[in-house]
C-alpha cells in the first residue's frame, strides 16, 4: 500500500485521536455511573443507571474502539510508523488488544447481566450476589480501562522507547 501524504496522515491521525477521545470519555462516564450505581435511591434509578452504562458501551465505546483500531491499523500500514518498527507502537497494540478482549469477554457481559437483573427485580438486585459481582466488575473494569486508555494516550504523545533495531542495523554495528 502506498504512503499517505502529510495532509492525509493528519486527517487520519485526527480521526484516530477523536475515536480515542470518545472511547476514553465514554469509559470515564461509565465509571462515574457505576460509582453512583453503588447507592441508588430506588429500583428505577438502579435500572436506569445500568441501562445508561450499557447504552454508552453499545453506542459509543464499541464503535469508538473499532474506529480506534481501524485508524491505528491504517496509520501503521500507510505511514512510516509500521506495526513493529517502534516499541511504543507495539506497546499500544498490546494494551489496546488487551482492552478490547477484556471489554468483549468480561466487561460487556457484566454490564449486560447487571442491567438484566436490575430490570427484573429492581432494588432487590442489591441483595443478589451475582448482581453485586457484576456491578463491582463494571466499576473496577471501567476504572481499569480508563487508566489504561490514559496510559495509551500518554504513550501516543510521548512516544517513548524509540525505534527497534533491525537485523540490518545490528549487522552494521
Amino acid at each position: 500500500m502506498s504512503k499517505l501524504s502529510i495532509q492525509q496522515k493528519k486527517w487520519l491521525l485526527s480521526a484516530h485521536i477523536g475515536f480515542a477521545a470518545l472511547w476514553t470519555g465514554a469509559v470515564l462516564s461509565m465509571f462515574l455511573l457505576s460509582l453512583r450505581n453503588m447507592s441508588p435511591s430506588s429500583g428505577d434509578e438502579l435500572y436506569t443507571l445500568n441501562a445508561a452504562i450499557n447504552l454508552l458501551d453499545d453506542y459509543i465505546v464499541i464503535p469508538a474502539a473499532i474506529g480506534s483500531v481501524l485508524t491505528a491499523t491504517a496509520l501503521c500500514w500507510t505511514t512510516n510508523y509500521g506495526f513493529t518498527k517502534f516499541y511504543w507502537v507495539i506497546t499500544k497494540w498490546v494494551l489496546t488488544t488487551g482492552l478490547v478482549i477484556f471489554g468483549t469477554f468480561w466487561l460487556f457481559p457484566w454490564g449486560n447481566q447487571a442491567e438484566q437483573i436490575s430490570d427484573q427485580v429492581r432494588l432487590q438486585a442489591l441483595n443478589s450476589a451475582v448482581y453485586a459481582f457484576d456491578a463491582k466488575g463494571v466499576l473496577i473494569g471501567t476504572l481499569t480501562q480508563a487508566i489504561f486508555l490514559i496510559i495509551i494516550i500518554g504513550i501516543s504523545t510521548l512516544k517513548p522507547w524509540g525505534r527497534r533495531a533491525t537485523i540490518k542495523q545490528t549487522q552494521n554495528n
